[in-house]
């Protein structure tokens, strides 16, 4: 017996009706980034290794997926390494390419790639899906979409404020009741760090730090002392984790603890300019939270980041992103400011079917299905189907005149077709159409030119 087929954990396949949630999710996302003016590009789905390798820190590395040298490239493998142990030089010697693990680097890439066919400040939205070997879990995929915004070559904090506004537009859009944009400015990180003797630890402290909702404070302190910071900064830092208040008075805490940092005091007076503004503009549904713990583990980052979570479900983050000054220059061209967002649609996905926020509409079927009574009637239905289909209506005709209409019917129900078109020889002769629908029962009489007209007019109601 033939073994049954699966696909690789972490992945899902999607039917019919998934797809259109997610074809919604998308658009939704997609028209939200046209209407502040981003345009699209494309890149490849993976990219070379050297493109990727060394960009995400020691952890997002690890969880690239390289891809396998094939033919006579595999003669390069180094044994030597394997047979010293040395499993990263192995690796390398294997594969030359890799998926690519999100779209921020390889978009830096294009851009120096493509640096003299864009104008600056290019903003550009990508909604394409990327591959990272984490552990899959509820809401964590090996294989998923991310709807990308980014603009570089302005250090302007406009684009800041306008991302806050993006987050808040989309999500408000599809419907979601509460959720919560969490802000904080890598400067005020390295500020922290500074005051606490520990700047040459600034990554260490900001990838412990980044998982404080996920492994408490005391799983967060024992990384910090795994990772060698001081007792003494320790005992500095750990009160930050526990600060409680508005925004505003928040950010003045942390104003007297960086008063010796001058970068602590720039990121500070970058984020009071966000919150300010967004006081003044106000949002839709979205609550903007300063978080001084939010850190977001990408070593690129370099001011504001955001992270934001839809409260009330049991749910990591849903979307994230922040200003990276110089990723460019990891490509050769330097000074290049840049600032993007990310919205994890698979994330969304999930949040909007648990919280049963899809529109009711999404769930319609086939438009019309023409019964298949013979062959006489088939060819003259696949006249009527052309007609039908040149006014944009989705029509099909059952594929064969031998089935019972039993058989067709349940056809239609498992497609959810909305009305069943039924010409027999009768009608034929008098040239209409019974015309059922599919939800009442009720059947009507039409001419083609009258069924037509009364489903075009039905679908533009919608």
């Amino acid at each position: 017996m033939a073994q049954k087929p699966s696909i690789p954990k972490g992945t899902r396949d999607f039917l019919p009706a998934d797809v259109a949630k997610r074809t919604y999710i998308f658009e939704t996302i997609k028209n939200a980034f046209r209407k502040y003016g981003f345009q699209p590009i494309e890149t490849p789905s993976f990219e070379k290794r050297e493109t990727l390798l060394g960009k995400y820190g020691e952890e997002g590395d690890r969880l690239i997926f390289r891809i396998l040298n094939s033919g006579d490239k595999m003669k390069k493998a180094d044994l030597n390494a394997l047979e010293n142990d040395n499993l990263a030089v192995f690796a390398n010697s294997l594969s030359e390419k890799a998926l690519r693990y999100d779209l921020t680097v390889p978009f830096a890439r294009f851009v120096v790639q493509h640096q003299n066919e864009i104008s600056f400040p290019f903003k550009r939205y990508q909604i394409q899906p990327v591959w990272r070997a984490d552990r899959p879990q509820h809401g964590r995929y090996q294989e998923f979409y991310q709807c990308d915004a980014d603009v570089v070559g302005s250090d302007s904090l406009l684009y800041e404020l306008e991302y806050i506004q993006l987050f808040d537009e989309v999500l408000t859009s599809l419907h979601i009741p509460d959720f919560t944009i969490k802000i904080n400015n890598r400067k005020i990180l390295s500020g922290i760090a500074e005051i606490s003797g520990e700047s040459e630890r600034l990554i260490d402290m900001t990838v412990a730090i980044d998982k404080l909702d996920k492994i408490g404070q005391d799983g967060v302190v024992k990384e910090l002392e795994e990772k060698g910071i001081s007792a003494a900064a320790i005992a500095k830092i750990t009160p930050l984790f526990d600060l409680s208040g508005s925004n505003s008075e928040n950010l003045e805490k942390i104003r007297g603890f960086l008063a010796e940092s001058e970068i602590g005091l720039k990121g500070i007076e970058e984020l009071s300019f966000l919150l300010e503004q967004i006081e003044a503009l106000g949002l839709n549904r979205a609550k903007l939270e300063f978080d001084v713990t939010l850190a977001r583990g990408l070593n690129y980052y370099t001011g504001a980041i955001f992270e934001v979570k839809a409260n009330g479900v049991k749910m990591g983050s849903i979307c994230g992103g922040g200003r990276y000054d110089d990723l460019t220059g990891l490509f050769g061209m330097s000074g290049m400011s840049g600032v993007g967002i990310s919205f994890g649609a698979d994330r969304i996905y999930d949040v909007l079917t648990e919280l049963q926020l899809f529109p009711a509409s999404l769930e319609k079927g086939l438009t019309l299905l023409f019964v298949n009574f013979g062959e006489k009637e088939q060819q003259h239905c696949l006249k009527l189907l052309k007609e039908v289909r040149a006014n944009a209506i989705d029509a099909e005709l059952y594929p064969s005149f031998d089935a019972k209409m039993k058989k067709q019917m349940k056809y239609a129900d498992d497609k959810k077709v909305e009305f069943v078109a039924i010409v027999g020889e009768e009608e034929m002769n008098d040239g209409l159409i019974q015309l059922k629908n599919m939800a009442t029962g009720e059947q009507e009489e039409f001419s083609l030119e009258e069924m037509i007209d009364f489903l075009v007019k039905r679908h533009n109601a919608y």
